[in-house]
């Protein structure tokens, strides 16, 4: 089975179109090699992971492209969107990551003790 056709099997198997795929895998791909190789979201590994893989799948489809001015100002258009589509999500994950992440998980707050717990914690009680 050639790339074109598993690409063309996902697009009729998941109901998505190309452009959502591009996304679901860009953020699966991330989260995967962020796991695999146990690395933050903040690194900017699982980030080059995702472009890599988006940069091999724009050149096999490449490869298909015909001769004519015309298909290769079409695969040009569609490539441009099909890297943005991919990398924007994974961009932006890595940024908030890296430099905000109090945006993504909430400092643990302090717990004050209680009135009761001063009761129960005292000697002799």
């Amino acid at each position: 089975m050639e790339w074109l056709e598993i690409k063309m099997w996902l697009v009729s198997t998941t109901g998505l179109d190309r452009d959502a795929l591009h996304i679901y895998c860009a953020l699966v791909i991330q989260l995967f090699c962020a796991l695999f190789f146990r690395r933050r979201l903040g690194s900017i590994w699982p980030w080059i992971a995702v472009l890599i893989i988006a940069t091999i799948n724009e050149y096999l489809d490449y490869q298909k492209v015909g001769t004519s001015e015309a298909s290769i100002l079409l695969f040009q258009a569609e490539a441009y969107r099909d890297m943005w589509n991919t990398m924007l999500l994974p961009t932006i994950l890595t940024l908030i990551a890296r430099f905000w992440p109090w945006w993504m998980v909430k400092k643990p707050e302090e717990k004050k003790p209680s009135r009761f717990d001063k009761l129960w914690s005292e000697p002799g009680r």
